[in-house]
């Protein structure tokens, strides 16, 4: 992007992170770093509206953006209103990365584990994915527009907030969970990097994880909240994550 025949400058220390209201950007605002980042809210930066985008970007010169901003659950919304869907997850991400491109901004986009097949877990970056519901499939569509765009990062994450908000947990659905403050401050780890990394703990059954903060959580089987909707395994392999 130039302005006057000049490339636009961009601030070096500076970070948009969209969806700035939401939970996970709730644990970056309270992470100490070199980095001036700006939590803009939806008036302010409208993901389905470019020219809300760009107007924004231009004005603050950042030179990365973190993209949070987005529609995750409940997962039957994603049956229920694939429109919504569709409108915040695919096109909303594609709005981004139009405008990225056109400033040259790193992008950074936080997709979900559940972008893999989920019966074996213990899945590397460069393995197939295969969604096996909507919620994954509207996230796999924000990947796509992603990777046009060499300039980015797709993050495959598995987080959730603390305390856990349900009274019972998975015992046979395994996956990467860790808690949003603790891994926040991870993401300024990972900034300089392109292509795609799994973000996320150890690989457990939700059950387990949960029971080590809430001894009396109780059992709940997926199988039989969500039937062949939900996967069963969707934990990654995180060597990547572990050497950064």
């Amino acid at each position: 992007m130039e302005v006057l025949g000049f490339p636009m400058l961009l601030y070096s220390n500076r970070i948009v992170v969209t969806g700035g209201t939401g939970r996970f950007a709730s644990s970056l605002k309270k992470v100490k770093s070199k980095y001036s980042v700006f939590f803009p809210s939806k008036s302010n930066l409208n993901i389905l509206k470019e020219n809300s985008i760009l107007k924004y970007l231009k004005k603050k010169k950042p030179k990365y953006l973190i993209h949070l901003a987005g529609l995750s659950r409940p997962m039957s919304v994603h049956n229920n209103d694939i429109k919504k869907s569709i409108d915040l997850n695919i096109i909303g991400t594609a709005n981004i990365v139009k405008i990225c491109e056109k400033l040259n901004i790193k992008l950074i986009y936080f997709s979900s584990s559940y972008v893999y097949p989920g019966k074996k877990g213990g899945y590397k970056e460069n393995d197939p994915v295969l969604p096996i519901n909507n919620y994954a499939w509207s996230k796999l569509g924000g990947e796509c527009s992603v990777k046009l765009y060499k300039n980015s990062l797709i993050v495959r994450a598995s987080m959730t907030e603390k305390p856990f908000v349900h009274k019972a947990a998975f015992s046979d659905f395994y996956t990467n969970f860790i808690f949003h403050e603790d891994i926040a401050p991870k993401v300024f780890k990972i900034l300089k990097l392109k292509g795609v990394i799994n973000f996320g703990g150890k690989a457990q059954s939700v059950f387990k994880f949960v029971k080590k903060y809430n001894p009396k959580i109780k059992k709940i089987s997926y199988k039989k909240v969500f039937g062949k909707t939900y996967p069963s395994n969707t934990s990654m392999n995180l060597k990547k994550f572990k050497r950064i």
